[in-house]
């Protein structure tokens, strides 16, 4: 013992002659250590609870979203089918070089919309807006570009709904002149 009568410690201490803590304050203690770790606990699992629900209604929204996409593929890939049965002979739109070009694009142009579509909603829950205004750039070619590139090149733009429809013959469209119109215009 040093001279305020408090323990010294060191290697060189008798242990039995050093006074027990007081059994209240080791309660008190042992009370404080298992009170601050069962509040620490509820609020670890809470907080996972919260985000494992956030998680989960996230994977729903998306879930929802691939099945209605993959409803209208379902719906279209039956029309296809079926029309494939009825005209095997019959040159498609789809089918079309002039234009299959088109339909690509109006396909990547709706690929690239779904992709925005279920990034939105990422990006929705985390409030990132720039991010989301950014995305708004990258949709592709706009579907009124592609129509009017194709009434410029004299191809029925409103066959782009109908890529199982026959390729029109020159004329049928309703888009070209009739010959004779145009040569009349030219005489005196």
């Amino acid at each position: 013992m040093d001279e305020d009568g408090l323990p010294i410690v060191g290697s060189g201490i008798d242990l039995t002659k050093v006074p027990a803590i007081q059994q209240k304050r080791t309660v008190a203690f042992l009370n404080q250590f298992v009170v601050h770790t069962v509040q620490f606990l509820n609020r670890f699992s809470t907080v996972c609870e919260e985000k494992l629900s956030a998680l989960s209604l996230r994977i729903q929204q998306i879930e929802t979203t691939l099945n209605i996409l993959d409803a209208k593929n379902n719906i279209h890939e039956e029309g296809l089918q079926k029309t494939e049965v009825v005209t095997e002979n019959v040159r498609t739109v789809a089918k079309d070089p002039q234009y299959a070009r088109y339909l690509k694009m109006v396909q990547v142009n709706l690929h690239a919309q779904v992709l925005i579509v279920i990034l939105a909603v990422k990006l929705h829950k985390e409030n990132t807006v720039r991010q989301l205004a950014q995305l708004s750039l990258c949709q592709g070619v706009p579907v009124m570009a592609i129509r009017n590139k194709m009434i410029s090149e004299g191809l029925n733009p409103d066959l782009l709904e109908t890529p199982d429809a026959p390729v029109p013959a020159w004329g049928d469209d309703g888009k070209a002149e009739d010959s004779s119109d145009s040569e009349s215009s030219f005489s005196d």
